[in-house]
C-alpha cells in the first residue's frame, strides 16, 4: 500500500490554490450606485430628517450635546460627504461617457452597413430598371409584329377573346 506524504513540495506549485481576483469594474459600480442614490428625492429626504434630527437634539438636550450650536461636527458630516460625493459622481459620469461612446461607435458602424446596403439597393434596383427597359413586352411585340404584317401585306391577326382564346374555340 502506498504510503500518504503530508508534506508538499516547495519546487511544485499547489493545485487547487485560490487566487485572489478582483474585478476591476467594481469600484466603477458601487460609485455608480452610489452617485444614483445621491441623485434622488429618498436620499434628499433621509437627509433633511437626519439633519433636523440632530439639530433639535442639539438644541433642546441639556446634557449630551455632542454637537454644540455652531454644530461644528455636523458641518464636518457635510463637508466629508461633499468631499466624497464629487468624485464619485465625476467617476460614475466617466463610466456614462465610456458607454456613451461605446454606443456611438456602435451606431456609426450600424449607420455605415445600411448605408452601404442602401447603395447596393440603390444600384441593383437601377440595374434591374436597365434590364427591364431592354425586355421585350407583349405590347411592344404586337406592335412590331403588326408592323411586319402592314408592311407584307397580310391580313391581321385574329382577336384574342375571352379567356385568352383564338376563333370559336
Amino acid at each position: 500500500m502506498p504510503e500518504i506524504t503530508t508534506h508538499r513540495r516547495l519546487d511544485q506549485p499547489l493545485l487547487g490554490r485560490t487566487r485572489f481576483e478582483v474585478d476591476p469594474e467594481w469600484f466603477s459600480r458601487l460609485s455608480e450606485r452610489i452617485a444614483r442614490f445621491l441623485g434622488t428625492g429618498r436620499f434628499l429626504a433621509v437627509q433633511t430628517v437626519l439633519v433636523a434630527v440632530w439639530i433639535a437634539l442639539n438644541l433642546v438636550a441639556w446634557s449630551g450635546q455632542w454637537d454644540p450650536y455652531p454644530f461644528i461636527l455636523l458641518n464636518l458630516a457635510f463637508s466629508t460627504q461633499a468631499a466624497y460625493a464629487a468624485p464619485l459622481i465625476l467617476l460614475a459620469q466617466n463610466r456614462q461617457d465610456d458607454r456613451d461612446r461605446v454606443s456611438l461607435e456602435e451606431d456609426r458602424a450600424r449607420a455605415e452597413r445600411t448605408k452601404a446596403d442602401t447603395e447596393y439597393l440603390a444600384r441593383e434596383l437601377a440595374s434591374l430598371r436597365i434590364a427591364v427597359g431592354e425586355v421585350a413586352t407583349r405590347d411592344y411585340l404586337r406592335g412590331e409584329l403588326e408592323k411586319l404584317c402592314d408592311r407584307l401585306g397580310a391580313p391581321p391577326a385574329p382577336e384574342r377573346v375571352k379567356g385568352g382564346r383564338r376563333g370559336g374555340g
